[in-house]
């Protein structure tokens, strides 16, 4: 077989034009590029995810073309369909693509292209700083690897990022984790966010959507990069004037502030518009190179990099299937209608829905310390919260949502989370502003407006006491539920999480 009938597949979630198959293609190699419509009306995404996707995926096209390649461009359903009017029209082909990150996505591939009589090439993704092999070499089978602070000290060692030359770690500590916990004085301005500006393919995507798609979420404020060049400048836009500010308060949360300092290149690098690498290495050479980038801000944004994101990877691929239906405390309540409607009176709640229904985005302690937070205490069933993450986030994806959503957030198997990551509203009240404007009263764990954060912490920690009481973290917790219980408190709140989930019922939370 020739080089010219080994034809790279690139999917919508491998849009970089430097790696893999296509980076190795020469310019006028054919391309094939399969838009499939199906999983878009499997359940109410939002508008601008889909937008996101569709129209990063056509305006690659649109630059390869320019570049010399011919791309075959194929819009259909389902991915068997098109592939088979892509081996009908060149039955000599061997497609080359890199395996997706989700579960069984290289032999569903395979299955596809089978079906239609094709051939099929799954090579490893290279989309990704470690690799499935280095990390299964480094891993070899210690269950003690599943610990992100373990594995990302093994990337920064095996990287040399924020090292020394004898191999420490810059300043003394590999985590500065305690240095990014502060909130910001009234007085303080978040850094300006790169403007991004979309041009016609966009706007006629964006309509397509609203038209062709049962979608959730607004479609009018659509602020993501499309392109690498667009994901390229917020990159450089950041770490030229966000960076600095991102590590102190990049846990904080605050009303009318969605973006605060983060780096908002989570869309553009789960779509590989940007490789991680690419991030990495420019927000380490900031630090090196300027005074005005402190150790905390460039440690706090490469640990998600290097660290988190590369970690969910592998934790995703090495506990599913088992995973994705995980639910080690028996939740068994429905997603309250509130995660769609925003309709509640806790402000906490409805501001972070409201930010997702605005532009599919929230941030990281949003998503924790908020929405799982809520769904954990509440009783949520993990792979409920896991699809509404799936549907309505612009960077999420199965294989990160859900070692996201239904380990950390929920802590549903157990494979790396040491204990449920909950709080009652103390923990809101010292990071964000929410509670100032809120309906309910922060300090009241029972009668008349007292915060259902409060109550369900504690129910929580009631009704699964037989599973956690055991853990060594939760010991001084559960020392306040033997209080509780003996002074009588502890029946008079969980009277009042019945009375919650009454009032939820009536639409009244």
């Amino acid at each position: 077989m020739t080089d010219e009938h080994r034809v790279p597949w690139v999917l919508g979630t491998q849009l970089h034009p430097e790696v893999g198959p296509l980076g190795r293609a020469p310019e006028g190699s054919r391309v094939l590029m399969i838009e499939a419509h199906d999983f878009a009306r499997r359940k109410p995404y939002h508008h601008d995810k889909l937008t996101l996707v569709f129209a990063a995926m056509r305006q690659f096209r649109d630059q390869l073309r320019d570049r010399g390649y011919a791309v075959e461009y194929i819009q259909a359903d389902t991915f068997r369909e098109g592939l088979a009017t892509y081996f009908e029209a060149y039955p000599e082909d061997t497609l080359v693509a890199m395996r997706s990150p989700s579960y069984r996505s290289g032999p569903r591939m395979a299955e596809l292209v089978g079906e239609v009589g094709g051939d099929l090439e799954v090579v490893d993704n290279e989309l990704f700083v470690s690799t499935r092999q280095a990390f299964d070499e480094w891993a070899n089978g210690d269950t003690d690897s599943f610990r992100h602070e373990t594995f990302y000290r093994w990337m920064r060692r095996e990287s040399g990022v924020l090292l020394t030359d004898d191999g420490n770690p810059v300043g003394g500590d590999w985590n500065l984790d305690e240095e990014n916990q502060e909130f910001p004085p009234p007085e303080w301005d978040s850094p300006e966010r790169h403007e991004v500006e979309h041009d016609a393919t966009v706007r006629e995507v964006s309509e397509w959507v609203s038209a062709e798609f049962e979608t959730w979420g607004d479609d009018e404020a659509f602020v993501w990069p499309t392109t690498r060049e667009q994901a390229l400048d917020v990159l450089d836009q950041f770490c030229d004037q966000r960076l600095p500010e991102f590590g102190p308060y990049q846990d904080a949360m605050r009303s009318e502030d969605w973006a605060m300092a983060h780096a908002l290149l989570s869309p553009a690098i789960n779509l590989g518009l940007l490789h991680p690498w690419e991030a990495i290495t420019e927000i380490e050479e900031a630090y090196e190179s300027r005074e005005d980038v402190p150790l905390n801000s460039a440690e706090g944004v490469l640990r998600q990099l290097l660290g988190w994101r590369e970690f969910m990877r592998h934790v995703y691929r090495h506990a599913m299937p088992e995973l994705a239906s995980a639910n080690q405390l028996g939740a068994t309540k429905q997603l309250p209608d509130l995660y769609w409607s925003s309709e509640t009176e806790m402000n906490c709640l409805a501001e972070t829905v409201e930010d997702v229904h605005e532009r599919g985005y929230a941030h990281h302690i949003q998503r924790l310390m908020i929405l799982a937070n809520f769904a954990t205490l509440w009783g949520v069933e993990p792979d409920q919260l896991n699809d509404w993450f799936h549907a309505t986030y612009v960077d999420a994806y199965h294989w990160v949502t859900t070692p996201n959503v239904v380990e950390m957030g929920q802590y549903g198997s157990g494979v790396f989370a040491t204990k449920p990551y909950v709080s009652s509203a103390s923990y809101v009240d010292r990071m964000s502003d929410y509670c100032g404007d809120c309906h309910y009263y922060k300090t009241k764990d029972t009668g008349d407006r007292a915060c259902p954060f409060n109550a369900l912490y504690w129910d929580f920690l009631a009704r699964n006491e037989e599973q956690l009481r055991s853990n060594h973290r939760m010991g001084l917790m559960y020392s306040h539920v033997d209080t509780k219980r003996e002074n009588g408190d502890l029946a008079e709140i969980r009277d009042r999480a019945d009375e919650l989930r009454a009032m939820a019922e009536a639409g009244e939370l």
